[in-house]
Formats: C-alpha cells, structure tokens, sequence
C-alpha cells in the first residue's frame, strides 16, 4: 500500500523556472525585505500580536458581517488564502525536496520563505490600497487592480498596465482549472482508491456535489467554510507530525544538523561534489519554497482584498502569517516527520527509501502508526487538496470577473464544478504541465507590479508604523481613491 499511496509526481507545483524567473522572485522578496526596514524581523512580536494573538482577544477579527455586507472578516479572509496556499506540495512538495536535494534544501526553503513574507505583504497591501467594489456590492482587488489602477497611473503606462491587468487575469483563470482544481482532486482520488479502495469516479462525483455546495454559495460561503476545515486540518497534520517527531525526538537535532550541513554542502548528497550538492539543495529548496506559499504568485492577495479590514497594512501582515505558517510550520514539520524517521542517511542526505511523493511521508508515520500511517497522509491529502479547490475557486471567478464581469460568474463557477470529475478520472499528466506554467507566468506581471508600486507599499507601512506604533497623529493611507478613502476614515476605529 505504501508505494500505491504516491500522491502526485514529482512535479508538484514544479513548473521548472530558470535562474532568471528564481532571481526575480526571491530577489523582489530582498528588495521589499530591505525597503520595510526588516519588517517581518523588527515588528516580530506586533504582528503575531496582531494576526494569531488577535483570533482571541479582538472580535473584529472573526465576528461575523451581515448578510448584506458582501466583505469577509479577517480571519476568514487567512483561512480561505490558507486553504489554496496549504496543499498536496506540503506533503509531496516537501518530500520531493528531501528526495532530490536533500536536507539541505529545507534551509533554502526557509530562506525563501523569510523574503517571500514581505512580498506577500507588499501584495496584500497592494491589494487593500487599490481595491474596489464590484456591483454586486464584494471588494474586488489583486494584481490586476494594482497593476491597472497602480502600475497604469504612472505617466505613459496606462496600456503597459491593462494589458499586464489582462495577462495576469488569463494565466490565473487558467491555472485554476490545472492546478487549483483537476491535479488537486486527482491526487484526492488517487489516495481514496489507494488507501481505501474506493473508485475515482466515485470520489470524483462526491467531490463534486460537496464542492458543488460550497462554490456555488460564493466568497461568503467559501470563507464560512474554510474557517472551519482550515483549522481543523492544520491541527490534525500538525498534532500527527508533532507525535512522530516526539517518538523520534533524539534524532530531531540530528536533523537539524543535516540541514545546515546540506544548505552549505558540508556533506554533498549523495557524496556527489560539493558544488553539485550545493546547487540542488539550493535549488530544489528555493523552488519548493516559492510554490508551496505562494508569494509572489499574486494568488492569494485576490481573497485577501475581500476582507473587511481598513488598513492595507493589518491585512498586510495577515500575508507575513499565511507564508510563516505554511512553510515555516507545516513545511519544516513534514520534513522532520521524514527525516527523523531513520529513512534518510542524516550524514549523507541519500534518501534510503524507494517511495516517493507522499508515500515518502506516508512510510515516516507507518513506522509509528503501522497501517494507520498511510490512511493519515490520504485523509490528510484529501483535506488539503479539496480546501486548494475551494480557494482557487475563489481566484478564478475573480480573474473571471475581471476578463467578463460579476455578472458571468456563475458561467464558471459551474464550469469549474464539472471539471472536478474530469480530474478525478483522467489522467493529468499534460494538465500538469500547461497548468504549472500558467501558475508560474501569473507570478511576471504581478511581481513587475509589486517592484513598480514598491515606493507606494513603503510610504503606506511608514504612514501605518507612525500612527499606530510611534503614536503621531498623521492622515491615514487607506486606499488610492478619494471615495473609498473618505468612506474608510470614517469607518476606522482605534479598536481595528
């Protein structure tokens, strides 16, 4: 069962990027980084205070909004960007990285992560500052916005930015049929058949009805639901991995160890050379990085914008979260569960299993949970991978919305219900492909728009650190348009 249990290959979110597209896409988090003073480093404890610390003690974070309030509360806006961004690429991702460069590419990994949450940030920020209202009375904001509305006021570039807003609609309404729907829901049947036995036309149909039911409901419906699988199957992978890496707990310094040592070659995988070792840790690392959390991608900053939050900055650092608890958390907590489960060479990085993909992270818990282990990774998938769908749901009728209106929504919304049984019956090995590289090209002219704008994103985080830290009584910066800037003022409260 354990080598049935696969999961997807080894291209999970693997749309092979060059060094030029890596460059770009860490090299942006530098710059942002370096430009926020050390944001994520410098205001540490106030934004956990004011993302995790905030779920309990501040109720205009999860209380609710009416029903004829068509914005989503805070909470709700982290969950659904949680429920797309955490995926099978934190089970199969992980061990991919493991198995093809080594532990040292879980310190890349972070590496990428610690710069990726600032341009998260600057994304969410963005998202926040330049947002709208659609007809329909929902906040519509993300790359497209920023980059028609932000990169296209510039002097000269207002076509350089509708047809980037335009690009960037296209290649997200794309992916989200690739990756954020038919691979998702053909790893989910896959596992289901493997694990459980049951058919994939099976699986497919039920996801589709359940799917069906949440999709068809909107962002509201989508949020609601979310806020609650989210949660709970972060707890559940998390409880299962923290119970492997205490049974293991004297082989998890061990493993620290061989991280360290990988990122730097000190013991090249496999005993290749050492620059050879060092160039896949790096590698491999940086690319299971970018695509487990996302940031860059421009994707999450679309369900984000839909919360009911004022300041572009507090949801800002809800995107520092998203990435610190996908990677940082989830990420390191599946390649310790692999690595301290003696089914690595700790001194040599060689892998000495035969699975791969799931099946890697599925023997790990075997070893503790016997035949329980490979059903957890299953359930665990089928969490992670239907709460991708939902999310991404969400992203395609945005960009949908953007390309045909709010008015057509609902044209794919139900196309996109439909191919959830094509991808739990065919096989995906070309959609793979074509929706990884739509997935990766949304990232060029969203970054473009973020490295454009990025003297906007620093004016807004010194207007916020001012107000609400330093304590000078200055105007706020809450959006570019004077209308939504004088609505958000009056609305704006010192309890936000």
């Amino acid at each position: 069962m354990l080598e049935l249990i696969t999961g997807i290959n080894g291209k999970v979110n693997g749309f092979v990027w060059g060094l030029p597209m890596l460059v770009l896409l860490v090299g942006t988090g530098i710059l942002m980084t370096c430009l926020t003073k050390v944001f994520q480093i410098s205001h540490f404890g106030y934004w956990m205070k004011h993302t995790l610390g905030s779920i309990f003690t501040d109720k205009h974070i999860t209380a609710h909004t009416g029903k004829e309030d068509k914005s989503i509360t805070q909470f709700q806006s982290l969950c659904t960007a949680l429920a797309a961004t955490i995926g099978t690429g934190n089970i199969v991702g992980v061990s991919s990285a493991l198995l093809f460069g080594g532990p040292g590419a879980i310190f890349w990994m972070w590496i990428v992560a610690f710069f990726g949450m600032m341009t998260n940030y600057s994304e969410n920020v963005l998202g926040i500052y330049y947002r709208r209202k659609s007809n329909k009375g929902e906040w519509s904001g993300g790359a497209m916005y920023y980059l028609r509305d932000g990169l296209g006021a510039k002097r000269g570039m207002k076509p350089v930015g509708a047809v980037l807003a335009v690009l960037f609609s296209v290649f997200c309404l794309l992916a989200s049929f690739g990756i954020g729907n038919m691979s998702q829901i053909n790893s989910i049947a896959g596992n289901m058949k493997a694990a459980f036995g049951i058919p994939n036309v099976v699986s497919g149909i039920l996801l589709m009805i359940l799917a069906g039911l949440v999709v068809l409901g909107g962002i509201k419906r989508i949020a609601s639901v979310t806020e609650m699988l989210v949660p709970f199957m972060a707890i559940f992978y998390i409880v299962g991995s923290l119970i492997l890496c205490i049974r293991n707990a004297g082989q998890v310094i061990p493993a620290f160890a061989s991280i360290f040592k990988g990122a730097f070659a000190m013991k090249a995988v496999g005993g290749g050379i050492v620059g050879s070792g060092i160039k896949m840790a790096v590698t491999w690392g940086m690319k299971r990085g970018v695509f487990s959390n996302e940031a860059g991608l421009g994707s999450s900053v679309m369900v984000h914008s839909s919360s009911n939050v004022r300041e572009p900055v507090r949801q800002g650092m809800w995107g520092i979260f998203e990435v610190f608890a996908d990677t940082i958390v989830v990420c390191s907590l599946t390649a310790l569960t692999v690595l301290t489960s003696g089914l690595v060479d700790l001194d040599t990085g060689v892998v000495i299993s035969q699975a791969e993909g799931s099946a890697l992270v599925g023997e790990a818990f075997a070893k503790v949970f016997g035949q329980w282990g490979p059903m957890f990774i299953a359930v665990a998938i089928l969490l992670f991978a239907f709460s991708t769908v939902l999310g991404w749901s969400h992203y395609g009728s945005k960009a949908f919305e953007y390309l045909f209106g709010s008015g057509a929504i609902i044209v794919y919304q139900v196309i996109f219900i439909v191919f959830i049984l094509c991808g739990a019956t065919m096989s995906l090995e070309l959609a793979w492909d074509l929706s990884d590289t739509f997935n990766g090209l949304m990232a060029i002219p969203n970054l473009i728009g973020v490295l454009a704008l990025s003297p906007i994103v620093c004016e807004i985080t010194k207007n916020y650190v001012d107000r609400r830290i330093r304590g000078i009584n200055t105007e706020p910066m809450l959006s570019a348009f004077p209308d939504i800037q004088k609505a958000q003022e009056q609305e704006l409260d010192g309890s936000e």
